[in-house]
């Protein structure tokens, strides 16, 4: 349950990222309410994961879920550029937390 908690956590990471950048700033209201709520369900779950798995080992997948969900979010939704070095970065991303999980 843990490690379903921690990877539903890095994908709330994602959602906060993609809502405070619709926001403009928190200058819209619904963006900016997703925002907080993604934020704190986030760290919640990321909190709760880190009472059974090492800090080093759950902060990193929870970044690296984040980091790599809201850079397939950014080239799949918002257009933004999909180059060959780019997926390339994100593969060793998945990979490092797929290592990490593995030698946990």
């Amino acid at each position: 349950m843990t490690w379903i908690v921690l990877i539903i956590s890095g994908l709330m990471e994602t959602v906060w990222a993609a809502a405070l950048s619709a926001s403009h700033g928190l200058s819209r209201l619904w963006p900016s309410v997703l925002f907080v709520v993604a934020l704190l369900l986030s760290m919640v779950g990321l909190a709760y994961a880190l009472r059974a798995v090492p800090v080093g080992t759950g902060y990193a997948i929870w970044v690296g879920i984040g980091a790599a969900c809201t850079a397939l979010y950014g080239m799949t939704v918002l257009g933004e550029p999909a180059t060959t070095a780019r997926l390339v970065c994100l593969t060793l991303i998945i990979a490092g937390v797929v290592g990490l999980k593995f030698l946990h």
